[in-house]
């Protein structure tokens, strides 16, 4: 029964492997328990639900906070506050022309789809590398 347990073994280890989300890590750890309970125990059955129990409780006990220590957080930077906020025109834009817009105090490179005069006020809709991507802000 031995070599069964080191098959699933195997198996499992390449579909984490290949998966990389955290899906059968726990499984091949039970797979061990397991194929070390098959030199002592000799019934499949008990084996089994070894693998399956024990694959679950370790799932169910530390995937959250696996998950949360591995997975990247954005870090927000100085730059990204202007995202969302109003600014004037400074330097005309157009399509194929970089243009200067005011945002916060601070005079910065940005660019847009469409033709905007200087002192028009616009909306930062992202950042493109060092250039704002802004748009004219609608009259109401």
């Amino acid at each position: 029964m031995w070599i069964m347990w080191l098959i699933i073994i195997i198996l499992l280890t390449i579909l984490e492997v290949i998966t990389i989300n955290l899906v059968s890590v726990w499984f091949i750890i039970s797979a061990i328990v397991s194929l070390f309970m098959s030199f002592v125990v000799d019934s499949f059955y008990i084996e089994f639900a070894i693998f399956v129990c024990l694959g679950l409780v370790l799932m169910l006990l530390t995937r959250p906070y696996l998950v949360k220590k591995l997975s990247k957080k954005k870090v927000s930077t100085n730059l990204d506050r202007v995202i969302g906020m109003e600014g004037i025109v400074t330097e005309e834009i157009t399509k194929f022309k970089i243009g200067e817009v005011k945002v916060d105090g601070k005079k910065w490179s940005a660019i847009s789809d469409e033709k905007i005069s200087v002192g028009t006020t616009v909306f930062v809709e992202s950042i493109d590398g060092v250039k704002l991507v802004v748009r004219k802000v609608s009259v109401k």
